[in-house]
């Protein structure tokens, strides 16, 4: 490796942008610092225990696909986590179009308990020296392998000392860098850590835990014999649905003081017990499911996003894989109006709580490989006009005659915990 104060590839010799395209503002990325700098930028969070890899095109050193996976715990599992991340960024961009020209890997671990930045370097070393291996046994190189950790940066791929020091290099302050401005500039966010995110999503715990897995025992008792009779299965669809939609209403009439995580609390204590599960587990029918994902854009999409992540923290205990449906829908909501990085994060969650979770798989696929959403928008949309008409004539068939129909309460438990639908979704 060279010095730091000197040029080097990758994007050495051309501008790249952080999203790997040449459109729009641009920036040269010479120096190892100015990667670390970068890579939250073009993941739209800062990674923590990831494994994230980046393929580079042409001689200018062009971004292009990229990969996060997390750390496995196990050295055991390396070997094959390197050779799986390699292949699949590689046959990636294989379809895409081109074969990447090299790849720049980024190790990225905060310290555990007693554990130095550089202890965490050391331990990571052999992974990093298998991926390089693994995309090397693919004809690709590994331009630069960087670690992560405690604030600070270290190149694998340098062996000079007086360049790359045992202690490592400080990373710059966030939002005082070259990268910084032009992302700012470019419109790109950064929304925090990939463990913030992820916390968002994850179930709760404590005493609202274990008020809620009891409510959601009652919900699916009570449930389970209304959707073994096919009779009821409409009738519950259309009370979940409903139910759903008041609690939509509630959150957007009481909006949260504070943006970012403190919102979750305020948002937790809005939804009762019996509602939220009431709402889960009629949300694990497919038919229910695609109803709400029709919530996807315009007024009704904040607060969709709001309910699907409260929804997905109510999954505990037992429940967890019922989460998959209300984290898929976050997914989809944050994918529908352009934020890809946390609907990536939410997908892949969904994935974990039930890995063969059909409408979370597709939509994973989907946002990763680029393909515009509005396409899947234009489906719900036909489909909710389409629905619409018969939608009136119920109404207007069970409304009593010259009786005006009354708009919902905004806090009235339409629902409570006597429902349950089918869990198919394969």
């Amino acid at each position: 490796m060279t010095n730091e104060n000197e040029p080097r590839t990758p994007s050495s010799q051309a501008p790249t942008s952080p999203a790997g395209s040449t459109a729009g503002p641009q920036i040269t990325l010479r120096t190892p610092a100015e990667l670390a700098d970068a890579l939250p930028y073009m993941l739209g969070f800062h990674p923590t225990d990831s494994l994230v890899m980046v393929a580079v095109h042409g001689e200018g050193g062009r971004f292009g696909g990229r990969l996060r996976v997390g750390i496995p715990t196990t050295p055991a599992e390396w070997e094959d986590t390197a050779r799986q991340v390699a292949e699949t960024l590689v046959r990636g961009s294989e379809r895409r179009g081109a074969k990447p020209d090299g790849i720049v890997v980024f190790l990225c671990q905060d310290p555990r308990k007693g554990e130095s930045g550089q202890r965490v370097m050391t331990r990571l070393r052999p992974l990093a020296q298998r991926v390089r291996l693994a995309c090397g046994a693919l004809d690709v190189p590994v331009l630069e392998a960087l670690c992560l950790s405690d604030g600070r940066y270290w190149s694998y791929t340098c062996p000079e000392a007086h360049c790359c020091p045992a202690e490592g290099h400080p990373l710059v302050a966030p939002g005082t860098s070259v990268m910084a401005a032009a992302a700012t500039f470019a419109g790109l966010q950064v929304r925090g850590s990939l463990s913030e995110i992820e916390g968002r999503l994850t179930p709760l715990g404590g005493a609202l835990a274990k008020e809620q897995e009891p409510a959601l025992d009652r919900a699916a008792a009570a449930l389970v014999p209304k959707i073994l009779d096919g009779a009821t299965r409409e009738e519950v669809g259309a009370e979940t649905i409903t139910l759903a939609q008041t609690l939509m209403r509630r959150l957007a009439l009481a909006p949260p003081p504070e943006g970012g995580p403190g919102t979750d609390a305020w948002d937790d204590a809005l939804l009762g017990h019996d509602e939220a599960a009431s709402v889960i587990l009629g949300l694990q029918d497919r038919e229910i499911r695609d109803i709400a994902a029709e919530w996807m854009e315009n007024e009704e999409a904040a607060p969709a996003l709001r309910l699907w992540r409260a929804l997905a923290r109510r999954c505990v205990g037992a429940y967890g894989e019922h989460a998959a449906a209300p984290l898929t829908l976050a997914g989809w909501v944050c994918w529908s109006t352009g934020d890809e990085p946390t609907a990536r994060i939410a997908l892949a969650l969904a994935l974990r709580a039930d890995a063969d979770y059909r409408f979370a798989q597709l939509l994973h696929h989907a946002c990763n490989e680029g393909i515009d959403p509005e396409g899947l928008r234009e489906c719900l949309r036909a489909e909710r006009r389409r629905r619409e008409p018969r939608r009136k004539r119920q109404a207007a068939t069970t409304r009593p005659p010259g009786r005006r129909e009354r708009p919902a309460r905004l806090a009235r438990p339409i629902l409570r915990d006597k429902r349950r639908t089918s869990g198919s979704d394969r």
